[in-house]
C-alpha cells in the first residue's frame, strides 16, 4: 500500500494508475458508475489487473502505461512526466 500511495502522489491520483482497460472493468461495469479517487485505490488494492502497467519511476518522474510515447520517454530517463 505504501508503494500505490507513492504512485499516487508522483502521479497526482490513483485514477491516473487505474486501468480502463482491465477485463474485470468491463465485467464490473465499472464504466457506468460514478468511481471517486477511494474507490480507484480500493479496486487498484483488490485486483492487480486494475493498475495500469508498465509503472516505471525514474528519480521523480513516473511514467505509466505502455504507449509508444510514455515507452520512449521512459527509455530516455526523461523528468518529464507522462500519464
Amino acid at each position: 500500500m505504501k508503494q500505490l500511495d507513492e504512485m499516487k502522489a508522483l502521479s497526482g491520483s490513483y485514477e491516473a494508475l487505474f486501468s480502463k482497460r482491465s477485463k474485470l472493468y468491463k465485467e464490473m461495469d465499472l464504466k457506468n458508475q460514478d468511481l471517486e479517487e477511494r474507490d480507484y485505490k480500493h479496486y487498484i488494492l483488490e485486483h492487480y489487473t486494475f493498475l495500469s502497467r508498465p509503472v516505471i519511476i525514474v528519480n521523480d518522474a513516473i511514467f505509466i502505461g505502455n504507449s509508444k510515447k510514455t515507452v520512449a520517454l521512459a527509455s530516455k530517463g526523461s523528468i518529464s512526466q507522462s500519464v
